[in-house]
């Protein structure tokens, strides 16, 4: 009896151990379209928390039991699941996610999807961005895109930033891109008291960028895509539950660097060796560091709050932010407060489908006076801030004998500039817009669309300035100036859009459409000053200007391999004669998905496309309106013309050209997309050539044949060429640990091809009306125009000796020679981001070959007379210990010693995080960042990225710390 209750007792114990017994399997992972092994793919016993990843060579090896549920993820492929069932090698091939290859990009007036590109075309996704304190849309880009150089105005808080895409496109006309937010394309031109007219966006409320680089992109867009296109989409609802971000951020700046003056010491020791005794008698007892005292650590703060989701069967998303900015530049200050609202209702059986968007923006601006830069770093460092004898409320300044006022050629006390001038404006923006696309029933391969937007912006500014400040003007008691500005941008589109598809192997799309856009501006400006002298104190500026486009497109694929894409616009604007008023802008592309033929599907290729395309556009933007019509100018003040006792304004007329016409730009490009190796790498090398002819410059006219002698007219033609490589790495990607990286690199040569005259640029500040640049035939825009400066065996510059270039024996304009140009012949963005289970990091950097600089700065301050001129003490540039220049004319001042080269290597930004996800529904994401982080250069300057080459007075871009939270939940 017992032997049998252990038996049983036995075979109760090791019948479940026999059902449960686990095996071990094996087997190999695969990409499905190249049956390359896939290492790092995750491979886990669904339900369970065992689980392994495959190594290098795909392979991997799991113990299961009959019945288990294996699961097979990698990221950028579709998920499998296989039910176990007693085998003992089980080989899986993964396809890449369909969603991802499907994703449609906005090309202008519809979209395409992604792998159907013919054109030049970028797309960034919120993944993409820039990190660290983005007051301003365009710097979520900066260094992101191969060919786009965004370069930011200045340190202020919130400026503009100058965005050049493929080099400069014109001489006189604006180079920048058109921007078009949800459909709604902007005019860049922002209303007075505006720092950017891209701060009306909110950066947490964008969604993607699209950048279209060649005229076959930007051509359906006509005149405004001349220097190309940025495509803006703002994140939008979803058909589910309402889900809410809260983000938060402090930010603190501080000053990098100071331009190189003598120290109180040095200048003390100065003026006792060089200076005459009743200069060495106004040496001041005080240590005083003007740039210390001007700038400051300044603190900034971003709130924000969503919430998308649906709400009664309509997906919406709604958001609010503010953000308050100080500069460093002490009493500078931004405060903005943004709104969006987006619906996107579907009614008639998703037939209809709408979307409304709606933003604004309420700005409220404090802007130091930017001449406290100059000021603090010529002012004598002996001197104190304070004078308890100053009749300008204590404030020191350099006193005239004669008058006992401010010396007229003195500088104004730094701090009594920006303590005793208020200069504040509010700035407030709506742009809002209705977009409708009706799928026609009974006809679903139509789809009609009307897009109606409205861009409404308002500002009040105004200049309050002490009768305390220091001025040589005795009768001066304070000083108001205001101004009044409301623009106006009106939009209507309307197109058709028809697609098909024919035996599974012909997609056809094609549209056809209308555009209208109009732009008014009503301004209006009070000068109290000119009010008490009885001159004219109040100016109104109204104006309006008007285009009109008709435009059509279209797309066709051959079996997901042969591509060919065709647009054509005519644009109409009301600034140009009506004989030249119409322009027509062609293009075409062609693409060939390599990869999807037949005899490569046996390759390690994921992608593969060869393209090319050509475009032309149009361009006018900047232009002034109406320069074919005969205008008026109303005299100054002292031009009035008396009858009898009574004074009178004249009007004069305004130079005319009925001839001119349009700019026109004509762009070949040819490009290569490649990936591999399971899209590990990726990334598309173009190659292009940019001509525009008829280029609107200013030139001379013949005396007594107009109205001026120098009108607006068609006198050249350029042209850039370059080249641009970009490419994607995934070093590793697992789910715990994800590397990847971007860099990108871009070639550009720009030369004037015709030009009938030279065009003098490049104002400076020494002399009256010196230039040191010059738009020359043979040469690229902006070009350096100096003299070669002749140095002793030392290596040191000679005063005044340059070279006789032509061997006149004169030195004159005629020696003069092209050095150099401002812009960088190679520009390279290097990005890098890692992912390490909850923690992530991110570099950012970029680098810029070629260019240089002219240093304003030390060509006007590096001088010894500037220490005793004028009757006052002066600061001078360190510069002059490596000159010994004594004296400053017109030649000396346009010698190439002072033309720098500035090329530069600058690590943007580094961003930690570590994100939090344990809680029910909620995800917290903490980070700091550090922007500004690292310039590595060459330049004397004080930073060697200035718009368009001249360093002169530049408010300084700040180093700043970010510490940040973002919650969604």
């Amino acid at each position: 009896m017992k032997t049998i209750f252990k038996s049983i007792l036995f075979i109760l114990c090791v019948l479940p151990a026999i059902a449960l017994a686990q095996t071990t399997i094996t087997g190999t992972v695969t990409e499905q379209s190249s049956s390359l092994p896939l290492p790092g793919v995750n491979v886990i016993v669904k339900g369970t928390n065992s689980g392994t990843s495959t190594d290098f060579d795909g392979k991997y090896e799991i113990s299961v039991k009959n019945g288990d549920v294996l699961e097979f993820s990698y990221v950028g492929y579709t998920a499998q699941e296989i039910t176990y069932s007693g085998q003992t090698n089980l080989n899986v091939a993964l396809a890449e996610d369909a969603s991802q290859l499907d994703e449609v990009v906005l090309i202008g007036y519809g979209g395409v999807k992604k792998e159907d590109l013919t054109g030049t075309t970028d797309l960034l996704t919120s993944e993409d961005f820039n990190k660290g304190p983005i007051v301003s849309a365009q710097a979520l880009i900066s260094g992101k895109v191969a060919g786009v150089n965004v370069t930011t105005g200045s340190g202020a808080p919130g400026d503009g930033q100058s965005i050049n895409i493929r080099g400069a496109g014109s001489l006189s006309l604006t180079t920048q891109p058109l921007f078009v937010v949800d459909g709604i394309p902007l005019d860049n031109g922002g209303v007075g008291g505006s720092r950017n007219p891209l701060n009306f966006i909110n950066p947490n409320d964008i969604e993607t960028f699209v950048v279209l680089k060649d005229a076959s992109s930007t051509a359906i867009y006509g005149s405004r895509g001349a220097n190309g296109v940025i495509l803006i989409t703002t994140k939008k609802g979803k058909n589910n539950d309402f889900k809410f971000n809260i983000s938060s951020q402090t930010t603190v700046y501080s000053p990098v660097d100071d331009i190189d003056v003598l120290s109180s010491n040095q200048f003390r020791t100065l003026i006792n060796d060089i200076g005459s005794p009743s200069e060495i008698a106004l040496l001041g007892n005080a240590d005083t560091n003007w740039q210390d005292e001007i700038y400051r650590t300044a603190f900034g703060q971003d709130h924000n709050f969503s919430a998308l989701g649906s709400a009664f069967g309509i997906p919406m998303r709604a958001s609010i932010g503010y953000s308050e900015h100080e500069g460093i530049l002490k009493t500078d200050n931004l405060q903005r407060t943004t709104a969006s609202l987006n619906l996107t209702p579907s009614l008639l059986d998703d037939h209809l489908n709408i979307e409304l968007n709606a933003r604004a923006m309420y700005t409220e601006n404090t802007f130091a006076d930017r001449g406290a830069i100059g000021s603090a770093i010529s002012f004598d460092p002996t001197q104190s801030i304070f004078d308890s004898s100053s009749q300008y409320a204590g404030y020191f300044a350099w006193l005239d004998a004669g008058t006992g006022n401010q010396n007229s050629l003195a500088p104004t006390n730094p701090l009594a500039l920006l303590d005793l001038k208020d200069d504040t404006s509010e700035v407030r923006r709506l742009v809002g817009n209705a977009k409708f696309n009706y799928k026609i029933h009974g006809f679903e391969n139509f789809t009609a669309t009307i897009n109606v937007g409205y861009d409404t912006s308002n500002s009040h500014g105004r200049t309050i300035t002490s009768q305390f400040i220091p001025t040589a003007d005795d009768t001066f008691n304070g000083a108001r100036s205001s101004y009044i500005n409301n623009s106006d941008n009106k939009i209507f589109d309307a197109y058709l859009t028809y697609k098909n598809s024919f035996k599974d192997i012909h997609n056809l799309t094609v549209a056809a459409g209308y555009a209208y856009q109009s732009f008014e501006y009503d301004n209006f400006s009070y000068d109290s000053e000119a009010q008490e002298d009885g001159n004219q104190f109040e100016f109104i500026d109204k104006s309006k200007n008007v285009l009109l486009s008709y435009f059509s497109r279209a797309n066709y694929d051959y079996n997901g391999k042969y591509y060919l894409t065709a647009s054509v616009r005519a644009d109409a604007s009301s600034k140009l004669n009506p004989d030249d008023r119409w322009g027509i802008f062609p293009s075409v592309a062609a693409a060939w998905s390599i990869h999807n033929e037949d005899f490569m599907q046996d390759s390690f290729f994921n992608e593969l496309k060869l393209r090319v395309g050509y475009g032309e556009v149009g361009n006018i933007n900047g232009l002034g309106d109406y320069q074919f019509l005969t205008r008026y100018q109303g005299s100054t003040d002292t031009a009035n013309y008396q009858f009898g006792s009574q004074f009178y304004q004249t009007y004069r007329p305004e130079p005319i050209n009925s001839d001119l016409r349009w700019e026109i730009g004509r762009t070949l490009n040819i490009g290569l997309d490649y990936a591999f190796l399971n899209r590990r790498i990726s990334g598309s090398i173009n190659a292009y050539r940019k001509e525009t002819t008829d280029l609107i410059a200013s030139s001379l006219v013949d005396p007594f044949t107009n109205f001026g002698n120098r009108i607006n007219a068609n006198i050249g033609n350029m042209e850039n060429k370059g080249l641009e490589l970009n490419l994607n790495l995934v070093p590793v990607r697992t789910d715990d640990f994800e590397w990847s990286v971007n860099y990108n690199i871009a070639f550009n040569d720009n030369e004037i091809t015709k030009l009938s005259a030279d065009q003098p640029q490049g104002g400076i500040s020494t002399g009256v009306g010196n230039t040191v640049q010059v738009h020359r035939e043979g040469e690229s825009a902006n070009s350096f125009y100096v003299f070669e400066q002749v140095y002793d065996a030392s290596g040191a510059p000679l005063e005044g000796v340059f070279v006789d270039r032509n061997g006149d024996n004169i030195i004159n304009d005629e020696d003069k020679y092209i050095k150099e140009d401002p812009f960088g012949d190679v520009l390279m963005g290097f990005n890098t981001n890692v992912s390490y289970k909850n923690w992530d990091f991110s570099l950012q950097s970029r680098a810029s070959l070629g260019n240089y600089m002219y240093n304003d700065v030390q060509a006007n301050r590096g001088v010894l007379a500037n220490a005793t001129n004028n009757s006052i003490l002066s600061n001078i540039h360190t510069d002059y210990y490596n000159t010994g220049f004594t004296v400053i004319d017109g030649n000396t001042a346009v010698s190439d010693h002072f033309v720098q080269e500035a090329s530069f290597f600058k690590i943007d930004n580094i961003t930690i995080g570590y994100t939090l996800d344990k809680l029910k529904n909620t995800t917290f994401r903490f980070y700091g960042s550090l922007q500004n982080v690292l310039t590595v250069t060459d330049y004397d300057g004080l930073d060697p990225e200035i718009n368009l080459g001249i360093d002169n007075n530049f408010y300084p871009r700040p180093r700043s710390f970010v510490m940040g939270v973002n919650i969604d939940f």
